[in-house]
């Protein structure tokens, strides 16, 4: 009986195959981690020297300075907000969101959001572009970032929102987490 030999390429697979259940499904680490603040005022017919945002569709039983009755459903809002480093209204900009949200449930508070952050101090320089559900109920919620230019350039990742202050049907803030898996 002829002893066969085991192919040179036998324990390198077996070892791949080992370390990658040992370990695990883990996650990648961002290549680039920002945590900024998103403050909305949204415009009510009286405060438009400081308003940030602006409901610029409702629906038929609605009207454009008041959030709509039943979740806010049908209200489109278009923004161009202050994004700070801390959760202070006053603190320097570093940068703008600006784009639109929209309130797409009747039975719970959820919006779907689409907008750029527009980034221009000394450390970055670009937009990064955001897109995803917002159910404003969840504690932390998870949207879509799916591109970018310059500093930002086809960045690819995700941006945790959590509600961080609200006051009335004006004014919100979010803190948004964002880790950028994919850089260039």
């Amino acid at each position: 009986m002829e002893k066969t030999r085991p192919s040179p390429l036998t324990l390198p697979i077996i070892l791949l195959l080992l370390s990658s259940f040992a370990l695990g499904e883990r996650r990648p680490e961002p290549c680039k981690h920002l945590v900024l603040y998103f403050h909305d005022i949204l415009y009510n017919g009286r405060n438009l020297a400081n308003s940030t945002s602006a409901i610029v569709g409702a629906p038929a039983w609605g009207n454009r300075t008041i959030l709509a009755d039943l979740k806010h459903f049908g209200d489109v809002v278009v923004f161009d907000n202050p994004m700070t480093l801390d959760n202070d209204l006053h603190s320097e900009p570093v940068g703008r969101a600006q784009g639109f949200y929209l309130y797409d449930t009747k039975e719970t508070y959820t919006a779907w959001f689409a907008f750029s952050l527009v980034l221009n101090s000394t450390d970055h320089k670009g937009t990064i572009n955001f897109m995803g559900a917002d159910p404003t109920t969840v504690k932390t919620r998870d949207i879509s970032v799916v591109g970018g230019t310059g500093d930002f350039f086809m960045a690819r990742g995700v941006a945790t929102l959590m509600t961080d202050a609200v006051e009335g049907e004006v004014y919100f803030r979010l803190k948004v987490d964002i880790k950028i898996y994919e850089c260039y």
